[in-house]
């Protein structure tokens, strides 16, 4: 137990350690920034528009670049002020070039700090990136209850449905929306959108194949809280270990070559290091907890993300029955 402790410690202190470089970065990069926006015109026209710049540095330079360096001393209260104050910050750029159509870089490079500077500010704060707490509701890990084939594949399809217009077509929409609005859209070449064509529909067949092999052979669905009964590693699941996950972001990324728009695939892969960073191990941690030894040796023989076929073969109870 004691042993168990000092690793937990251990682990709390490197976390820690990486949110205050992330503070230290970001104080660096705001000084540099506000430099910027005094010197160049540019800046100051990209990223703040018609604002006052005076007035902004007034209140950002102490409570954004200075916070966010003594966080990066080891001074674990400022997050309180660095944080709050980079989010709050970020909803007025993104109100404000969004009215007047003007300062989408800033809009866009605050969102991307409040991001940053929440991550790293829990970090600092826990120890960790707690990323239980995404475990709610239908994000919740359950199996699936005993019912037919059919209605397990009714509710991963209606699942699909639901997560594709959330996460493949409003979310999308809205930063298509917002990066025009905030002129910062890019014109696509004709064979990137051409190729973005084939590359949905390579990914949707792979995510049909994955959530019918999901509910034929696991006796489950793609939803956490309907989870395989059974491990599965027939289908798409032999040649990778989360062809659901290769699918639905390779699915963001063809939108996002579709409609011309770079900050869609941004999105899409900024959705998949957050799924392999705080879903992945949670999900592989509850299969190995419900399948042992049949999941770690699916795991060893089976790729995480680029698909290949297994240099040995692997099999299931169920396989075998």
């Amino acid at each position: 137990m004691e042993a168990i402790r000092r690793a937990a410690n251990s682990a709390a202190t490197a976390a820690a350690t990486w949110g205050r470089v992330y503070f230290a970065a970001q104080a660096l990069a705001g000084a540099g920034w506000w430099i910027g926006v005094f010197t160049l015109p540019w800046v100051r026209t990209a990223t703040l528009g018609t604002l006052d710049a005076r007035l902004l540095a007034a209140l950002d330079i102490p409570l954004f670049v200075i916070a966010s360096a003594l966080v990066a001393c080891g001074l674990r209260f400022a997050a309180w002020i660095a944080a709050p104050w980079t989010v709050l910050v970020a909803a007025g750029m993104v109100l404000y070039a969004t009215v007047t159509a003007s300062a989408g870089w800033g809009a866009l490079l605050m969102v991307a700090a409040a991001a940053g500077s929440t991550a790293a500010a829990i970090v600092v704060l826990v120890g960790r990136l707690p990323s239980e707490w995404l475990l709610i509701g239908p994000f919740r890990f359950r199996s699936a209850a005993p019912t037919t084939t059919g209605a397990l594949m009714v509710r991963a399809a209606v699942q699909t449905l639901v997560f594709s217009g959330i996460f493949l077509v409003a979310l999308p929409g809205i930063i298509l929306a917002l990066e025009w609005r905030w002129g910062l859209h890019l014109d696509f070449p004709a064979a990137l959108r051409i190729g973005g064509v084939v590359l949905f529909a390579a990914a949707l067949a792979l995510s049909l194949w994955s959530s019918a092999a999901m509910s034929v052979r696991g006796a489950g669905t793609p939803l956490p809280s309907e989870m395989p009964r059974r491990l599965v590693i027939s289908g798409p699941y032999r040649f990778v270990r989360n062809p659901m996950a290769v699918g639905g972001i390779g699915q963001g990324v063809a939108i996002g070559l579709i409609a011309g728009s770079w900050l869609v695939v941004l999105y899409a892969l900024a959705g998949s290091l957050v799924w392999n960073t705080l879903v992945r191990p949670l999900e592989e941690a509850d299969l190995e907890e419900r399948f042992g030894a049949e999941f770690r040796a699916y795991r060893a023989a089976v790729s995480c993300w680029v698909p290949r076929r297994p240099a040995v073969a692997v099999q299931t109870a169920a396989d075998l029955s």
